[in-house]
């Protein structure tokens, strides 16, 4: 606000702000009583106003000259429209505007910005009207040209000159109707207003802003030295002939009829502007520069042919300008990306091309040193994003002020109707009585009643048109709302992209410096301490990162379950190879989230009411978004113990425990301690997961005391107390999966259902991947060392919880097929590292690491439940009953084989050796 208006070049001095090049467009559906002349609508928005404001005795209506900068969206007031520096501004671009119907003066309304509300009065009603017309659009185009065009070639541009038009006649048309277009008062705005002598005020001090002596003192300073400056050079005949010549020009303009003469009025003007009575000589062409206000040119006068035609080539060269800057940034965005990819494809060809480590290192710093310099990009752009970030949130609570002020609107409005109504019911009743009074009395009742009748009229006027600037303005304050949460939208998809890319930046140096290491190996005892600092840089960015901003952090500690996201290993390689699984972790989510997260949440948002369906198949196996989570899983595990839950059962089970000890116990409380160690819910002393997590499984113990408690289900129940965080929940949780999902006898003493499902992976296996089968095959290694685990736990030690969650989804409905389509999905996913191993032990060390590597859940679901169709249930009964046969039939064996051993045993007696003595005869000694 500082700056002032806009300043004008010398030979555009004669145009005050109230004047604009760009003359407002009419709306071009005029209605009866509508009508607005293209010749007296002002070019710039301006004008007197009084304000009310001040303190004390000087509080009160005070004149002020307001006018409306295009540029910011603020209008300015100074005391009058000769001063050079503004008083102050108002922000119309967050503002919303209210009249006063009800008022005790006519004319005032009211500008409510988040700040403060400005109480206004304009001399008349129609002056009320307009200026709160022309606000609301002066509102709305800034808010519609905010958004830099798309850069099309110039002829496209011309084309679309008819359909920019087209969009503003619509939107005029929609205000339309609401209110119909105020006419421009004549005198009292624009042009005409400026000439016009200031309002008279009973007291000049009354008329003085204190808030702003000092911009005060300066405009009173610069209009005195200006009128001494023309009172000094404005003496001679020279001077009077000069400015009865003018103003000849002046009278002879308007009268000027010849249809050539407006074709080159744009490149006129600074040839026969009107000049003031005073010539324009040295001295006061300083004056004219800095006078905000200067007296009006023949602007006004001009033909309706030359505006249209000024307007248009404007508009031209405003959107060729914008085409050409825009064309300039796409250029530059395009070298850059050129000059980035040369870059790294150098780097890559001097990589391969050095011959020795002290090369390659040499390279390595020099990599360093450059995602060094992307790390500094990266913080400013983080700076950036935090600081769209306050102002997306500082918009969030205008809107949050605007919707609030809407409602009362809207409720002030209902009341106001209602108000009306009653009245115009009162009216109608009045009129129906008959009259039953003498006529004296009952003339000067007509009389007065008459007389209220018109100002009932007149109120009803006034409240019909409030309401429909008030519908007017709650119309346009919506759709403002929406374009500012669309930008919010585009803010975050794009903070969420510069989060990814950080990611994937960090991902790649590390693996970098991994592959380093192991290249290096016995050979790096000249660098050592060199890749030894930059492993403990890396792993240390993190901590530096959190404490810098939290909203950016790439990697948080712990994910949403409490699970850390970097497990602390000892081992070195295992650290960083955990760093860069959780930031690939952290790039696919952040990715995902604007084209897959989002509008899966919206969906499940939607889902108020689960049954079964093809649909609801679909949604599960794509994962449940983690605040309908809960809920999904308890409609989930209903379906499936229905038929076992009684109210009040968890509890009896629980009163058991504690009257009597089961024999279980004991291996319970061993078990607690080694639930998740990576999760603080059962790490932290002061948690309450272990000792719910020990109340689910003695009550399990005695629901089913054929199992009774097995390793294994600890693991099962705590993902249930994680997501439902419910006991009993949990418990019934535990409840469908032994007893209704998975096969019998699963967690028995001999896990023969275990056992079966181990042969049938394999079978499956033979028949998904039989490259992969053949390569294990050849160096004899056994999956089920591997995959016992996964399917006797439902891969709660395996996977990441991201995904981890995401298959339990699917399970807890599909049943024990989900297990096996992850099972083959995993190995499909490493399927051509596992090929690349040549030896059994690599194998093995690789298979008991190698599930912490999926990251991509969107791709290994894609694998499971589309690459490995067709998957039938009845072909997985099948083959579970053919292996469970021979299953059985080895267990029969090898109880023969048992019993023969003991009958032969027990036939031969324990004889004793010669010269031992036997334990009889030694107590006997003794």
């Amino acid at each position: 606000m500082g700056d002032g208006p806009e300043r004008t070049p010398s030979t555009e001095s004669t145009q005050p702000p109230g004047l604009a090049r760009e003359p407002e467009v009419p709306s071009p559906g005029n209605s009866e009583g509508c009508a607005r002349p293209l010749d007296t609508v002002p070019k710039k928005l301006c004008g007197y106003l009084s304000k009310f404001g001040g303190k004390g005795p000087i509080k009160g209506w005070k004149c002020r000259w307001f006018y409306y900068d295009e540029r910011k969206c603020h209008l300015y007031y100074s005391r009058t429209a000769q001063d050079a520096n503004p008083l102050d501004s108002i922000d119309i671009s967050s503002a919303v505007f209210d009249c006063k119907a009800d008022a005790e003066e006519e004319g005032i309304f009211e500008i409510k910005t988040p700040n403060r509300v400005i109480t206004l009065k304009a001399p008349t009603k129609q002056v009320m009207l307009y200026w709160l017309q022309q606000l609301q659009m002066k509102r709305w185009e800034f808010h519609n040209s905010t958004p830099a065009l798309p850069a099309f070639p110039a002829a496209a541009l011309a084309e679309n000159g008819p359909t920019l038009h087209l969009k503003l006649e619509q939107e005029e048309e929609e205000l339309e109707e609401f209110l119909c277009p105020v006419k421009t008062p004549t005198g009292l705005v624009g042009a005409a207003a400026a000439l016009q002598p200031v309002p008279a005020m009973p007291s000049a001090l009354q008329n003085i802003s204190l808030k702003h002596l000092g911009t005060e003192i300066q405009n009173t300073m610069h209009n005195i030295r200006g009128n001494k400056q023309a009172q000094a050079t404005a003496h001679g005949p020279l001077v009077e002939e000069q400015s009865q010549s003018v103003e000849s020009q002046i009278r002879e303009q308007p009268l000027t009829s010849d249809p050539s003469i407006p074709e080159k009025e744009p490149e006129d003007p600074p040839k026969c502007a009107p000049r003031s009575s005073v010539p324009s000589g040295p001295m006061q062409k300083p004056k004219r520069q800095s006078n905000t206000f200067p007296f009006f040119s023949d602007g006004l006068a001009r033909s309706r042919t030359a505006q249209e035609k000024v307007v248009a080539l404007e508009q031209q060269v405003l959107m060729l300008t914008k085409e050409l800057k825009s064309q300039k940034e796409l250029v530059i965005i395009l070298h850059k990306a050129l000059e980035a990819a040369q870059q790294e494809k150098r780097a890559s060809s001097a990589y391969l091309a050095a011959t020795e480590d002290k090369d390659r290192l040499e390279l390595v710093r020099h990599k360093v040193r450059q995602i060094s310099d992307l790390n500094q990009r990266v913080e400013a752009l983080e700076q950036g994003r935090d600081r769209l970030v306050h102002e997306a949130g500082l918009r969030e609570q205008q809107v949050q002020a605007l919707q609030q002020h809407v409602q009362l609107l809207m409720d002030k409005n209902q009341a106001k109707q209602q108000v009306i109504c009653k009245l115009s019911q009162k009216l109608t009743e009045d009129l129906a009585q008959p009259p039953s009074q003498p006529a004296d009395a009952t003339n000067g009742d007509f009389l007065s009643q008459q007389e209220r009748m018109e100002h009932l009229k007149d109120d009803m006027e006034a409240y019909r048109t409030q309401n429909r600037f008030l519908n007017s303005e709650i119309h346009q304050v919506t759709k403002i709302w929406r374009k500012v949460a669309e930008k919010e939208k585009a803010l975050l998809t794009k903070c969420a992209y510069l989060q990814a890319r950080n990611c994937q930046v960090e991902s790649k140096y590390l693996a970098g410096l991994r592959r380093l290491q192991e290249a290096a190996g016995a050979e790096a005892a000249d660098f050592p301490e060199l890749l030894q600092q930059l492993v403990q840089e890396a792993l240390q960015w993190e901590a530096g990162e959190a404490s810098d901003s939290v909203g950016l952090s790439p990697v948080s500690e712990y994910d949403d379950y409490g699970f850390l996201t970097v497990p602390d290993y000892e081992v070195e390689d295992l650290k960083l190879l955990a760093k860069i699984q959780a930031l690939e972790v952290r790039s696919h989510h952040l990715l995902a989230l604007e084209a897959v997260e989002r509008p899966l949440r919206d969906r499940w948002a939607t889902l108020t009411e689960l049954a079964p369906s093809a649909e609801l198949k679909q949604l599960l196996r794509a994962g449940v978004p983690r605040e309908h989570r809960p809920r999904v899983w308890r409609w989930l595990v209903h379906r499936r113990v229905q038929h076992l839950h009684a109210p009040g059962c968890y509890q009896e089970l629980l009163a058991r425990g504690r009257a009597c000890e089961h024999p279980a116990a004991r291996q319970i409380e061993l078990d607690l301690n080694r639930t998740f160690p990576t999760n603080k819910h059962f790490t932290c002393p002061s948690s309450s997961f272990p000792d719910k997590l020990r109340h689910v499984l003695l009550a399990f113990s005695w629901q089913n005391p054929t199992i009774g408690y097995c390793q294994g289900l600890n693991r099962l129940a705590a993902i249930a107390l994680l997501v439902l965080e419910d006991e009993e929940s949990a418990f019934w949780c535990l409840v469908a999966i032994v007893e209704t999902i998975l096969p019998a006898e699963y967690y028995s003493k001999t896990l023969t259902a275990s056992q079966v499902d181990q042969r049938v992976l394999q079978d499956l296996l033979s028949e998904k991947l039989p490259r992969l089968t053949a390569h294990l095959g050849q160096h004899r290694v056994d999956l089920s060392l591997i995959t016992f685990n996964w399917f006797l736990v439902v891969f709660a030690d395996s996977l990441i919880s991201d995904i981890l969650l995401r298959v339990w989804d699917a399970f807890l409905y599909e049943g024990t097929k989900v297990v096996f389509r992850y099972a083959l999905a995993i190995f499909k996913y490493n399927e051509e590292a596992i090929l690349r191993l040549q030896d059994s032990l690599e194998i093995y060390q690789y298979l008991r690491f190698f599930t912490k590597t999926i990251c991509d859940s969107r791709k290994l679901m894609n694998i499971a439940f589309n690459d490995m169709n067709p998957f039938p249930m009845k072909q997985l009964r099948q083959l579970r009953a053919a292996h469970r046969e021979r299953l059985e039939a080895e267990l029969r064996e090898l109880e023969l084989l048992k019993a023969e051993y003991l009958e032969r045993r027990a036939s031969r007696g324990r004889a004793v050796p010669e010269g031992c003595v036997s334990e009889d005869e030694g107590e006997g000694d003794s």
